[in-house]
């Protein structure tokens, strides 16, 4: 591994203990060491590093910036870990042809803010969209609150420039609105985990900026009310850009840690927003404030500006005000049919109170997306042990229902055990041989998904 020294410049690669810790972990909390620590300025530092590794048969893990929480850049035995945070160009914004191309390491939240000066923007807000990268985003098929109303990373991304593990430069998908020439390889990498290829360069669609925005807070004494309300709005034929929702539990640790004036007694919350032309969101606002008004609902709009980003605000705060609960948070996303989402939380609350172990619930109400957090403390480990058993049976009611164990997260390392409660033997078999064809010596972020 000391030849990889010698083959960069020193402010592109590192050996050093501090930097090596530093690129040990992601937001999963697990840790492994990498042998090196590689920050590529451009597709060509790529190829040298790929070329070595694929000579040497080392193990590379493509890193974004670490906010994933299934282990997916956590580096194996003996890895290089490839970190794309000076690859954070954006190359061109073609407004005329609503795309925009940038590197991997470009911020999600900075590619928002860039866009919306010239009226235009990217619809995927993953919650961590303020240190998410693009790089990342893709690899992950990230989401986020607007995803209901207008889809996820893949249904944006349009064009891919990458790296093969032996070096080999390769262009995927189209610059244009349609192209059907051949198999949709840029569609396979998203979401792929770094397991195919390392990413270089991104084409993502663009859409014009709505004209106005309509944010309501809508708060619930009882849990089916607030369910029945999410099933109601879709049936009346109104799509929101966002349908978020909010358990019990959430409502009260956000208000310990950031309060924004949520009653700590509502047994839900659900913040809709609604976007496009002023006159036909007001009538749509206006449905959905006397469908919640019928289930006893107390509704709220957003004055201004900073009125809703102080909503906005409290949402993405759920996350760390969790840790004022218990110190450990297993953190699972799973999806149900939007019509099982109340009999889902039900469910979760059965379990909960069976296993005298708190389960908070929050979520993306409107496409059935509900991030799961069970609460518990990694230094008692009779109490850990049962939340980690919790895992497997909220799965199997997820499954049940029609549901998915994984709707923007991935597989990873975490969700690797649980993996053929879903997919069957040949499924998996089918993604193993596709891996090889772009991975022979399977030195791409080895180990992750599925086990070799």
């Amino acid at each position: 591994m000391n030849n990889i020294l010698n083959i960069l410049p020193d402010s592109k690669v590192s050996t050093d203990p501090e930097d090596l810790v530093c690129y040990s972990f992601d937001a999963s909390g697990l840790q492994a060491s990498p042998a090196a620590v590689v920050w590529p300025k451009n597709t060509e530092d790529i190829v040298t590093i790929m070329k070595y590794a694929y000579e040497n048969n080392i193990p590379v893990v493509p890193r974004g910036a670490g906010t994933g929480t299934t282990a997916g850049a956590v580096p194996s035995h003996g890895a290089i870990i490839l970190s794309f945070e000076k690859m954070k160009r954006t190359l061109e914004i073609d407004t005329e042809n609503l795309s925009v191309l940038c590197e991997p390491g470009v911020i999600n939240g900075r590619l928002q803010r860039e866009l919306e000066l010239k009226g235009f923007f990217y619809p995927p807000d993953p919650a961590s969209m303020n240190f998410c990268t693009i790089g990342g985003n893709v690899a992950e098929n990230a989401g986020g609150p607007r995803a209901l109303k207008y889809g996820v990373t893949r249904d944006y991304v349009m064009e891919i420039e990458s790296v093969l593990p032996n070096g080999a430069v390769i262009t995927t998908g189209v610059k244009t609105a349609k192209g059907v020439v051949g198999y949709d390889l840029a569609r396979l990498f998203v979401g792929s985990e770094g397991t195919l290829s390392v990413l270089t360069k991104i084409r993502l669609k663009i859409l014009p900026l709505p004209e106005d925005i309509v944010t309501l807070l809508v708060v619930f004494k009882s849990l089916e009310h607030a369910g029945d309300a999410v099933a109601q709005i879709v049936a009346s034929k109104i799509i929101p850009r966002t349908l978020e929702f909010m358990d019990h539990e959430s409502i009260a640790a956000v208000e310990t840690f950031k309060p924004v004036g949520l009653p700590k007694d509502a047994e839900a919350a659900l913040l809709i927003e609604l976007d496009g032309n002023p006159s036909a969101i007001t009538k749509e606002a206006d449905k959905i404030v006397d469908i919640c008004n019928a289930l006893g609902a107390d509704v709220k709009m957003a004055e201004d500006e900073m009125a809703r980003s102080k909503l906005w605000e409290a949402r993405r705060s759920i996350s760390p005000a969790l840790y004022k609960i218990k110190p450990t948070k297993i953190n699972e996303d799973i999806v149900v049919p939007r019509n099982k989402v109340t009999e889902m939380l039900k469910r979760l609350r059965i379990l909960s109170v069976k296993n005298n172990i708190k389960i908070v619930n929050f979520g993306h109400a409107g496409d059935g997306n509900i991030h799961v957090n069970i609460m518990v403390d990694k230094a008692d480990a009779e109490e850990y042990k049962r939340g980690m058993k919790l895992v497997e049976d909220i799965f199997t009611d997820v499954l049940a229902l029609g549901g998915t164990i994984s709707g923007e997260h991935g597989v990873g390392l975490t969700k690797l055990p649980y993996l053929k409660m879903e997919l069957s033997k040949t499924e998996i078999e089918i993604m193993k041989s596709i891996k090889k064809v772009f991975d022979p010596t399977n030195i791409l972020n080895p180990g992750k998904i599925f086990s070799p």
